[in-house]
């Protein structure tokens, strides 16, 4: 029985040490790696190579990429890659694509995560002109429904998670707070329809912002990025114009965090 187990172990370790090494093998490749190319590399047998590789497809941590049947790191291990990055190596990855945001927009720009059930302000960029006056957000957890970096990420959540954030407590902060579930379930809906969120002093009188959700593929809005400022500046037209740079920012930084979660994976 004794021998038995320790065959089975040794068989059990041999098999996992594969497929941890095709993993490494597809994540360092940079590019899509069919089952042949990845068996010719390893010198396996062609059954056992294809097992592999359909073990590892059946449990998303390699996907066919385009339908082309070849590989790359799946959703799933990147999804697990990406909960484990720490708020220093997402900042890492992202500061210098907000920064350059920052100057180009000449608005504070800001980086949000969502965690634990709440989505928190991680990183803040401001501009370095210094005749323009700019908002400091701060760092830290952002109500659900007030805040256009939480409503960026709610609006493409799961319809459950929404609905748990509309039955919850709905703080009144200013005048402009939106506390009706109606209306904030038309807002999320706009969200959606045109990419990007909007506080329009609902949290502090005088201060507006924007944000865009930071897809990472299958995953959903994991982040956000926003841009804060004065009432002043943020009229309708401006948020709009900044949504939609925002959008194109979001798209990079997603790039950004995935690459930096794919070298680790």
């Amino acid at each position: 029985m004794r021998l038995s187990i320790i065959l089975w172990y040794g068989a059990v370790n041999m098999h996992l040490e594969r497929l941890v090494a095709i993993l490494e093998m597809i994540a360092v490749a940079g590019r899509p790696v069919s089952a042949a190319e990845m068996q010719k590399a390893t010198g396996l047998p062609k059954p056992t190579c294809y097992r592999l590789f359909q073990t590892l497809q059946e449990h998303r941590l390699i996907d066919d990429h385009e339908g082309t049947s070849r590989f790359v790191i799946g959703e799933r291990l990147i999804r697990i890659a990406l909960l484990g990055k720490s708020d220093v190596d997402v900042r890492r990855a992202s500061a210098p694509l907000l920064k350059s945001a920052a100057i180009e927009f000449r608005e504070t720009v800001f980086l949000s995560r969502f965690r634990s059930g709440q989505v928190e302000i991680i990183h803040v960029e401001v501009p370095d002109d210094p005749t323009q006056a700019y908002i400091y957000p701060g760092l830290g957890a952002r109500p659900m429904h007030a805040c256009s970096c939480s409503k960026a990420i709610a609006a493409f959540a799961e319809p459950e998670f929404r609905e748990a954030i509309l039955s919850g407590a709905l703080k009144q902060y200013t005048e402009q707070t939106k506390t009706s579930p109606e209306t904030l379930r038309a807002e999320f809906s706009s969200i959606v329809e045109r990419g990007f969120a909007e506080c329009d002093q609902e949290i502090e009188v005088g201060v507006a912002s924007v944000a865009a959700p930071i897809t990472i593929g299958n995953i959903g809005a994991t982040f956000s990025v926003g841009a804060v400022g004065p009432i002043r500046r943020f009229d309708t037209q401006y948020r709009a114009e900044l949504g939609q740079g925002l959008k194109q920012l979001a798209e990079r930084i997603s790039g950004a965090i995935q690459l930096c979660s794919v070298a680790d994976v």
